[in-house]
């Protein structure tokens, strides 16, 4: 499949090197095209509806006039058909389907094209081969014996890379995180997956502009199985963006860190221009019963993921950017829209790859979904989905305050009524004796089958970061309250036994100047300042050493209910601004017999009785030092103001 010219259209798989004779074998409805020397053979999914469909080839990206235009012929099962003769090398194409009046309702280049031009409205005939960095072959997954293993960081690649003074040559593109700033940075820090926001081609950046400020998230998708070419250094060049894209993930996997893909299924840009839509009508989307479109994405409209052929092309896409970009997991964007069958079965198609794969996603939809709540990927039924995890807003919320009101605090703001929310959180929202799931401020059961499938955070792009959140909630806030909450609340996130995640940026204590939903704000909101590193030492050693730490101690991922259950103790505290847990290392084969982590978001010291005894603590105001700090010798821990303080034996 490496050593020959493939054509790359809506495919949602490419055969691999074969003869004229054999071109067409075996070709099911998604196989768009396969290639030879001699000849290429197209095809595209269409209902009969579309009485005229035409495969036009294009000399470059921009010409109005087609180089040759070949009329495709009705298949079966609605498919259409085309052989062109000779090598198409270097050509671009589209499909054109003409309705029975003679008007064109589309030209498109399918839903699954896998090299385009600048913008994505073509799509582009390359040599796949020809996009591996040197060493490609020889690529290898970094090791994760858990998901718990993993420590995510959130990140989009303008945000990290393009403030002026980041010192990084390739500012905003791809290839920054093949830079050993990029690569070393994240190795001090210690984080061992990177989680990069949406990546493939997206409609709201106009790639032939670059030069003019433009900024979006990238949640608007276009082409789902193409690199986007604003994070290419040459968008016009369809080679570019696959190259760079595989030099990143290869960078990364030399550097131990693992590339999770945020994906975007669940909607898209628009309906009337979207490629799902030009191809087959309707097809794709749900609809109310009244014949409107469903809008559990809250953009206007929602995928339809238990039709046959949406769910077929989830699964081939995932499939895709693990075989070709080696990818290593998905984060599924809004994952609550997608039923659960169709989930299971990308779950169980990856297993067959790399069952260490992680997928996780949101648990929850932006509205009402045209389909049965119980049938969806909600959080509530993550006990459901075959080690898929979710996001855990009851741990976030009980920290922060609620996602609906920026300015409303919770347990950093010193409120009551969040403790058992943070419990819930650190044991992995298991059902632990401990935990009164009554008082869960969402949640009303453990939604987990293991701590495996809850990520726990307190912060994330599509919110106000930790930094603006803390300034909203707790009016007047001095900088040195600030840095102390933002620790204490990372210390609950990074001790919990789910998969922690952190938002890159609150390492350097990064700020979003007040906004919530950034998603087209601009440089100036959204990017990493780089001097705050030299501004604030303190809370990258702070992160740094708390990431591992964790790694280095099986205490603090135990990975499977029943040691978390057997292993982990809430202790009695002074009030409702501590939580407390003694964790027996010795149970899960920790080189630390005893753990103690006691979180006071007091704003006075606290007094936390423990089994007498002499302890080393490790963690103690701000400062963290896996090699002991200071001994005592009681009964009673003393917890400074707004801190985090951890014991060990």
């Amino acid at each position: 499949m490496k050593n020959n010219i493939i054509l790359v259209g809506i495919v949602a798989s490419v055969m691999g090197s074969c003869t004229d004779a054999d071109l067409s074998a075996d070709m099911s409805i998604f196989d768009e095209l396969s290639y030879a020397p001699s000849k290429s053979i197209f095809r595209v999914n269409s209902p009969t509806d579309a009485l005229k469909v035409e495969l036009r080839i294009y000399d470059d990206a921009t010409t109005d006039d087609a180089l040759t235009t070949v009329d495709m012929h009705l298949d079966k099962d609605s498919v259409w058909t085309a052989t062109v003769d000779g090598n198409l090398i270097g050509k671009f194409y589209t499909f054109q389907l003409t309705e029975g009046d003679g008007t064109v309702r589309a030209e498109t280049p399918g839903v699954f094209a896998k090299a385009v031009c600048v913008n994505g409205k073509r799509g582009a005939i390359i040599d796949l081969s020809q996009t591996d960095p040197e060493g490609w072959d020889e690529d290898i997954r970094p090791k994760a014996e858990l998901p718990t293993d993993l420590v995510i960081y959130e990140m989009h690649h303008r945000d990290f890379s393009a403030h002026k003074e980041s010192g990084f040559t390739h500012k905003g593109k791809f290839l920054a995180l093949t830079e050993p700033k990029a690569t070393e940075y994240f190795t001090k820090l210690g984080i061992n997956a990177v989680h990069i926001l949406p990546s493939f081609d997206y409609a709201s950046v106009d790639e032939t502009r670059l030069d003019e400020a433009q900024y979006n998230w990238g949640y608007d998708p276009v082409n789902y199985n193409v690199p986007d070419g604003s994070y290419s250094t040459d968008p016009f060049n369809p080679s570019s963006r696959i190259r760079e894209f595989k030099q990143m993930v290869q960078a990364l996997h030399k550097a131990g860190i693992r590339v999770i893909l945020d994906v975007v299924y669940n909607h898209t840009f628009d309906i009337e221009g979207s490629n799902f839509q030009l191809t087959y009508p309707d097809y794709y989307y749900r609809k109310n019963v009244d014949g409107s479109y469903s809008d559990g994405s809250g953009c206007g409209n929602e995928t339809a993921s238990e039709k046959p052929l949406m769910r077929q092309f989830m699964i081939e896409s995932v499939k895709y950017w693990i075989n070709e970009y080696h990818i290593d997991g998905f984060r599924f964007d809004l994952m609550g829209i997608h039923d659960i069958e169709t989930m299971n079965l990308i779950r169980d198609t990856v297993d067959e790859i790399d069952p260490s794969i992680l997928i996780y996603g949101e648990g929850w939809s932006a509205g009402t979904c045209a389909y049965p709540q119980d049938q969806l990927a909600m959080k509530a039924n993550t006990k459901d989905l075959n080690r898929i995890a979710a996001f855990c807003d009851d741990m976030r919320d009980a920290l922060r305050g609620p996602f609906s009101d920026d300015t409303k605090g919770a347990f950093l703001a010193g409120l009551p009524g969040n403790t058992e929310s943070i419990k819930f959180g650190i044991v992995g929202a298991i059902d632990h004796p401990q935990v009164d799931i009554e008082k869960v401020n969402y949640s009303k059961a453990s939604w987990v089958n293991d701590p495996v499938q809850m990520i726990a955070y307190v912060s994330c792009h599509d919110d106000m970061c930790l930094v603006d959140r803390l300034r909203a909630s707790i009016p007047g806030i001095k900088e040195d309250e600030l840095i102390r909450l933002d620790l204490l609340a990372q210390t609950a996130v990074l001790t919990s036994q789910g998969i922690p995640f952190i938002l890159s940026g609150e390492e350097m204590l990064r700020d979003k100047k007040g906004v919530h939903n950034s998603y087209n704000s601009p440089d100036s909101i959204n990017v990493l300042n780089w001097n705050n590193l030299d501004k604030y030492p303190q809370v990258f050693d702070y992160y740094s050493k708390l990431i591992h730490m964790r790694l280095k101690h099986p205490a603090f991922r135990m990975g499977t209910t029943a040691k978390v259950a057997d292993n982990l103790t809430f202790l009695d505290t002074p009030n409702e601004s501590v939580v407390a847990y003694h964790i027996n290392g010795v149970g899960v084969g920790d080189e630390w017999s005893d753990i103690i982590v006691i979180l006071n978001a007091s704003k006075q010291p606290q007094k936390v009785e423990i089994n007498e005894g002499t302890y080393t603590i490790v963690c103690k105001d701000g400062v963290i030092d896996d090699n002991g700090i200071e001994e005592i010798t009681d009964s009673v821990a003393i917890v400074p103001l707004q801190s985090a303080l951890i014991l060990r034996r």
